[in-house]
């Protein structure tokens, strides 16, 4: 492997309490290296450039220690996880996790079932399909600890996507960017009919930078009716809200 600079990246994670072995830093570097291969073969990200994507994806990613640290043996589910981001990255931080990656690109798949076995990680899988799909009863409905997302839609939408997988009592946190307040406001009917209610919103920089985030942190306090989710595009072209209000564009997460 390659000689890296490690020092901006160990001096982040410190900025969050996370303490790496040295098997666990040699992961994510090959990680690193494994979405450069393929990165050239599939557009998996527009960041490739080292320290930036140790800091926008990897730092990222491990910034939901900003309200929780996942426990031995607790599950969680990664909503459009694209190519890892947060699920992956969180796995190799905290390998007590049980995590399942779900994407709709069967090419991401590929990609992150290349990443598991390269890194010999284990309680980890990577699903192929649709979140409307997979969150029907039988499934993972549910039957996760925690969801997460870092996708690119508002939180009245993600929400519906995200709130069914969770058991009651576990926690649904959207990664956001500064505008996150805005959507939490426009989100609070969405919240509620499918099963939850907001706990905190945690505004933050990532150490040494001016990149903005937002972590939303919903509870799950009941079931999500069983009508929820939604068929394929009805929770974006007609997310849950009150009647006649419109929800604010939404940002970059």
């Amino acid at each position: 492997m390659a000689q890296y600079d490690l020092e901006i990246f160990q001096r982040d994670l410190e900025a969050f309490g996370i303490a790496l072995s040295g098997e666990q830093t040699g992961q994510f570097l090959r990680y690193y290296e494994l979405l450069l291969e393929w990165n050239g073969r599939m557009n998996l990200t527009a960041i490739t450039e080292y320290q930036e994507v140790l800091k926008k994806h990897f730092v990222d990613s491990l910034s939901l220690v900003k309200v929780c640290r996942p426990a031995q043996g607790d599950t969680l589910i990664d909503v459009g996880t694209g190519a890892g981001f947060p699920g992956l990255a969180l796995k190799i931080a905290f390998p007590g996790l049980k995590v399942t990656l779900l994407d709709s690109l069967n090419k991401r798949i590929q990609f992150l079932n290349a990443v598991i076995e390269e890194l010999k990680l284990t309680d980890v899988e990577a699903v192929h399909g649709r979140a409307e799909d997979h969150a029907a009863p039988g499934r993972g409905r549910e039957t996760f600890d925690f969801c997460v997302s870092r996708a690119v839609a508002h939180l009245s939408t993600l929400s519906e996507y995200c709130l069914p997988f969770v058991k009651k009592g576990g926690q649904f946190i959207a990664y956001k960017s500064e505008k996150g307040p805005g959507e939490v406001a426009d989100a609070q009917k969405a919240i509620s009919v499918l099963g939850g209610r907001v706990r905190e919103s945690v505004e933050f920089t990532l150490p040494d930078s001016d990149i903005h985030r937002n972590l939303v942190v919903v509870e799950k306090v009941q079931k999500t009716p069983a009508k929820y989710p939604r068929k394929a595009g009805l929770p974006s072209r007609e997310p849950i809200r009150e009647t006649g209000k419109k929800p604010e564009r939404q940002g970059a997460s």
